[in-house]
């Protein structure tokens, strides 16, 4: 299929344009470079550089290139940035997508997959978190993936379109052979940032919060391999093919790691010590959060190959490694 990613260059998706390419399919790059980055997309691949809510150039695009197929990761996705710019989630994650979705529909693209977030379900009431609980984000990220959610679904039942969201939970590594990674500015994400702490490109690591109610004390999380998360969402292509089919799936390992497992498997991989402060819990972080996939497993066959912390940290070291200065300025 010919398969239009927007936010092709940024972390998630750089990575599933080449999960793409190693199935056979043809994916085509929708980026404005905001935050992605031309080097992340391997030579040969077509690239538009343009915003994903100017629907006359979508338009264009996917008539031009016979889009079958659109996929989704352009979302702004910082939380804290999100409570204090709201509008600027508001018009991205949920303005620009209505055009986006209006263009697929001028076009007659009936297919979508949407890079959703495991912040829809708030802090949930049970784990590990299935696709059953309710939803109630804590913050506009989240509320913003929930409304696309929303609206995906009258969309389906108004006009037919067929498409897959997923809910995932901390992506994570790099690509197997150390050609693409994780690079951004600013930089929250704990492995990254880890790494840094280790080769002393920052002095330490800041862990926030020791006094959770978890067996360490520090916050526990569901980290997924970004090239799981990427085959996972290829595995939905087969099951869209009826108009207005609605598919929703949560993907995670289940198998939570603490903040101080992460740092201690960085420490493990790189062979370097890693100084940490300790320090407050900060609000709305809940102290455990970790993905019941069974679902995904059953309906799409979809099998994690990183199913444990020290593997998929030892991808992002072989980027890093590689990359000290990730891909240099944009």
């Amino acid at each position: 299929m010919n398969v239009l990613v927007v936010g092709g260059a940024g972390y998630i998706g750089s990575h599933c344009v080449r999960q793409l390419s190693t199935a056979g399919h043809r994916p085509v790059v929708l980026d404005n470079f905001a935050y992605g980055h031309r080097a992340a997309v391997a030579p040969g691949i077509t690239v538009h550089e343009a915003d994903l809510g100017d629907e006359a150039a979508v338009g264009r695009i996917l008539r031009a290139e016979k889009i079958d197929l659109v996929m989704h990761f352009a979302a702004f996705c910082y939380v804290g940035e999100s409570v204090t710019d709201p509008l600027k989630y508001y018009f991205n994650n949920v303005s620009a997508t209505l055009h986006l979705l209006h263009a697929m529909l001028a076009a007659n693209v009936g297919k979508f997959v949407f890079s959703s977030t495991c912040a829809t379900f708030g802090v949930p009431a049970t784990l590990p978190i299935n696709e059953e609980l309710p939803q109630a984000p804590i913050n506009p990220y989240g509320q913003t993936k929930l409304d696309m959610e929303n609206v995906l679904k009258a969309v389906a039942r108004a006009h037919g379109l067929s498409f897959a969201v997923f809910r995932y939970f901390n992506a994570a590594g790099a690509a197997e052979d150390g050609a693409i990674g994780e690079h951004h500015d600013p930089e929250t994400h704990l492995i990254p940032l880890a790494i840094d702490a280790a080769t002393g490109r920052r002095p330490d690591i800041q862990l926030f919060g020791t006094d959770y109610p978890t067996p360490d004390g520090t916050c526990l999380r569901d980290y997924v391999h970004v090239d799981d998360l990427s085959r996972a969402h290829i595995a939905a292509f087969d099951r869209l093919g009826a108009p207005g089919t609605q598919l929703f799936y949560n993907l995670g390992t289940g198998r939570p790691s603490s903040n101080r497992e992460v740092i201690r498997a960085v420490e493990k991989i790189t062979g370097r010590p890693i100084k940490v402060v300790e320090g407050p819990r900060r609000p709305g972080d809940p102290p455990a959060l970790y993905a019941d996939s069974a679902k995904a497993q059953r309906e799409l066959g979809w099998k994690v190959k990183f199913p444990d912390i020290e593997s998929i940290v030892a991808t992002a070291w072989k980027w890093h490694a590689a990359h000290p200065e990730g891909y240099g300025r944009r």
